[in-house]
């Protein structure tokens, strides 16, 4: 039997300006221990901005998306603009706030965010495709904006929760682990550190996510 392959998009490297690090690693290997392939993909631009992860400072320098995910990635990584839906069973989209500064704009915008085009073209695709779309913490924000009337979860931060129902969607909260699925556009979401988390808890969220994922695909 072929393995499947899941389509990975990273934001940068690092929670507070890119992918955030736990979320991506562990997406990666629960891939892996449930006998699929991933490949890392992510948006060839600048970062919206960099923050210095140890006092929470912007800094005046300039990072770009794709090379800073190449970090996580270690160097086997695409531009999103080449993702191709037929190569792939599944997308998966880690969160962190690069999901809401460089994949769209939500953490600036709220519910007037704009997607970036090569993520909303990638997400479109694998729906038409029949092919699930995972999302995990923020990320789901992304999914929101696109399609309007989905169902997905955040866990239980009120403010995106609020902007989310805006957005023409349907919450379900959520805890630890905890996964929702869309049936119409095979959507699979998991709050991660939206929660008040430990790595562990992101470890079975992760876990959680891929193997529903794969059940689907």
């Amino acid at each position: 039997m072929e393995m499947k392959k899941i389509a990975v998009v990273l934001s940068g490297s690092g929670v507070f300006d890119g992918s955030e690090i736990h979320e991506a690693t562990l997406t990666l290997l629960a891939i892996a221990r449930n006998k699929a392939e991933y490949q890392c993909f992510a948006p060839d631009v600048d970062q919206a901005h960099v923050i210095n992860h140890l006092t929470g400072e912007e800094m005046t320098e300039k990072r770009n998306v794709l090379i800073e995910s190449a970090r996580i990635a270690r160097g086997n990584i695409k531009p999103l603009s080449e993702y191709n839906v037929a190569d792939f069973d599944a997308i998966v989209f880690p969160g962190g706030f690069g999901a809401a500064k460089n994949l769209c704009t939500f953490a600036f915008d709220g519910v007037d965010c704009k997607i970036h085009p090569d993520v909303e073209f990638a997400v479109r695709n694998t729906v038409e495709a029949g092919k699930p779309v995972g999302a995990l913490c923020i990320a789901p924000v992304i999914i929101a904006k696109i399609f309007g009337e989905v169902k997905l979860t955040i866990g239980h931060d009120e403010g995106t929760i609020t902007a989310i129902e805006q957005m023409g969607s349907t919450h379900e909260k959520t805890t630890h682990g905890q996964v929702v699925v869309d049936e119409k556009y095979k959507v699979v979401t998991t709050p991660c550190y939206m929660l008040d988390a430990t790595i562990d808890q992101i470890a079975d969220g992760a876990e959680n996510i891929v193997k529903k994922i794969l059940e689907i695909a």
